[in-house]
């Protein structure tokens, strides 16, 4: 058995035992696979995470960044209480229009909202819209050479105290390995970077195996409005 193949087993059997979705969820991911999207959801396993953060927060406002096909977003929406939202932000408007149409079978259109566009364009409306620490926490899971940008303004936008959790920061150990120089890997270790750096923010990162492999996930609290703190605001020192 190949370290795969028991990790995959695993996740198995932890999702029989615990519980990892219902049918609405299943049929989320069916129709992603038949519609062509990328197989890069959360894991069953890591969208209960993201439920139980929230309901553990107290969450009543996420932010999302990258939708996909809505996935996650069902996941934390589940978790909202009454007058509870979510904003999901997605650049592909295929993923987008299919996003919705999930979020509608799950009964949950009047708490998340899916919105069109680059987030870097949409994040600073967004900003201005809501204003700084409107949400309690925040969900980066997009293209990943972008992280360090999508993460300044999560902590810009997530009030203090509230939560930032970002995915795919392993990139099965690649992330530690210097030769690696794909996009997504230096846009990781600059998220690292930045996280690391900026006075306040307190962060972690674990290790994940199973059904997407070598893995993993950041998670940082968010300190006293990082203007306090002399961090510079999403925008500047930035290309």
């Amino acid at each position: 058995m190949t370290d795969n193949q028991l990790w995959e087993r695993v996740d198995s059997y932890l999702g029989e035992v615990l519980g990892d979705g219902d049918e609405v969820l299943g049929s989320v991911l069916e129709s992603s696979r038949e519609a062509g999207l990328p197989g890069i959801q959360v894991s069953p396993m890591l969208g209960k995470f993201l439920h139980l953060l929230a309901r553990l927060m107290g969450a009543k406002r996420v932010l999302e960044i990258g939708s996909l096909g809505g996935y996650s977003a069902i996941w934390l929406g589940r978790a909202l209480p009454a007058g509870g939202k979510l904003v999901s932000l997605e650049l592909e408007p295929r993923h987008a229009e299919l996003a919705r149409a999930n979020i509608d079978r799950a009964r949950l259109s009047d708490v998340v909202e899916v919105r069109l566009g680059a987030a870097l364009e949409t994040l600073p409306a967004l900003a201005e819209e809501l204003g700084p620490g409107s949400f309690d926490l925040s969900f980066i899971d997009a293209d990943k050479p972008n992280n360090p940008a999508y993460f300044q303004w999560a902590l810009h936008l997530t009030r203090p105290g509230g939560a930032v959790v970002v995915d795919n920061v392993v990139r099965q150990g690649r992330v530690a390995d210097q030769a690696a120089n794909e996009p997504a890997v230096q846009g990781t270790r600059q998220l690292f970077e930045v996280m690391g750096a900026q006075a306040g923010v307190v962060a972690a990162a674990l290790q994940t195996v199973g059904t997407k492999g070598h893995d993993g996930f950041a998670i940082a609290l968010v300190p006293p409005h990082p203007s306090a703190w002399g961090i510079p605001q999403p925008g500047e020192g930035r290309p």
